[in-house]
């Protein structure tokens, strides 16, 4: 099997980011993690790329011509897929342009609802009976691009918003690497 290069941008712990490089690792997964990008130097889940010898560029997003810089590193190494991993910028409607090809996002609720930050309170707050997870293709609008796929549970009437993001974190580790294959399972 050929598997194509995926980029990963993380901006925190990196869970999701080792987990699919954990999947990567599988004969038959479609992807193989070739880099990862994050916007903070201090993000826990660079030390994953490190103990994997995965290449990784750290991006200051108040520089002016990141987006640049970014492009020719995803050009360089040849990168298929990016998979936002708890990504916390915006990706620009030009950079998209730009890059034209698959990026897909995990959002820690069931889309259309609850898009941005602060899922878990907004789920309590709402006094939801059902969350989980979507990943989905992005697109110029935020937390709206087309659905891949979506994983649920019930919330229990003594869930918090740490046991809700456990919760929801299990299901986005069955939910990225499905929709990934699913994506593949199509070309």
């Amino acid at each position: 099997m050929v598997k194509k290069n995926a980029c990963i941008f993380i901006s925190g712990k990196g869970s999701n980011l080792k987990n699919l490089i954990g999947r990567s690792r599988d004969y038959n997964f479609p992807i193989s993690v070739k880099l990862v990008v994050s916007d903070k130097r201090k993000a826990l889940g660079i030390l994953y790329a490190k103990k994997n010898s995965i290449p990784f560029l750290l991006i200051n997003t108040k520089s002016r011509n990141y987006e640049n810089k970014l492009l020719e590193y995803l050009k360089k190494y040849k990168i298929s897929l990016i998979c936002l991993a708890g990504y916390m910028k915006i990706l620009s409607k030009k950079f998209l342009r730009d890059y034209g090809k698959k990026v897909i996002n995990i959002h820690p609720s069931l889309l259309p609802k609850f898009k941005g930050l602060n899922t878990f309170y907004k789920v309590l707050k709402n006094k939801e009976k059902k969350t989980g997870c979507t990943v989905h293709y992005v697109d110029e609008k935020l937390d709206n691009g087309k659905i891949i796929s979506q994983r649920s549970f019930y919330i229990d009437s003594t869930d918090n918003e740490e046991i809700l993001k456990n919760k929801t974190q299990k299901l986005e580790y069955l939910a990225f690497p499905e929709s990934i294959i699913k994506i593949f399972r199509k070309n």
